[in-house]
Order: structure tokens, then sequence, then C-alpha cells
């Protein structure tokens, strides 16, 4: 993918390019008190966390950055973000 000087990459770019080896955090979604609001799907700017059933989300760690916002606006705190260990 060429970007130019000043471009925006659009939502969900790193599906393109597997850019989940470089990141310093995952999330653990641990399942204990999630209510399947659906928020870390909707807000996960590179749509890696996906519904495996109902009240239960994964991500996909391949495109995941860590970038947190999927803990971050989970309102139960189901989501904990971690280090990524090497």
């Amino acid at each position: 993918m060429r970007l130019d000087l000043g471009a925006i990459a659009k939502a969900g770019s790193s599906k393109a390019n597997k850019t989940g080896g470089w990141r310093n955090y995952k999330p653990i979604f641990h399942q204990e008190k999630c209510i399947g609001c659906g928020l870390c799907r909707i807000y996960c700017p590179e749509g890696c966390v996906y519904m495996l059933e109902k009240k239960k989300y994964m991500v996909d760690y391949t495109y995941c950055k860590g970038c947190g916002i999927c803990a971050e606006e989970c309102s139960t705190t189901d989501i904990e973000m971690v280090v990524e260990e090497k």
C-alpha cells in the first residue's frame, strides 16, 4: 500500500498488512462480565474484534495493533490490556 505525504489511511487498513507483530500490549477478553453490547467491536479501528456467540467476543491478534480502544470502551472492564511477550 502506497501512502503519499499527508495521506489518511482508511480504517481497517491493517487487514492488508499483518500488523499484529509490532504491538506492545494485547487485549485479553476475559468473558466474565461481558453484557454483549458490542462496543469493543464497533470502536476497533481495524475491525479485528468479532463475535463468536452472544456475549462472547474475540480479537484476531494477526491484525490487532494493541491500541487499547476496545478495553477503554468496555463499560464492564472485561477487557484487559497486558504486555505482549515476544
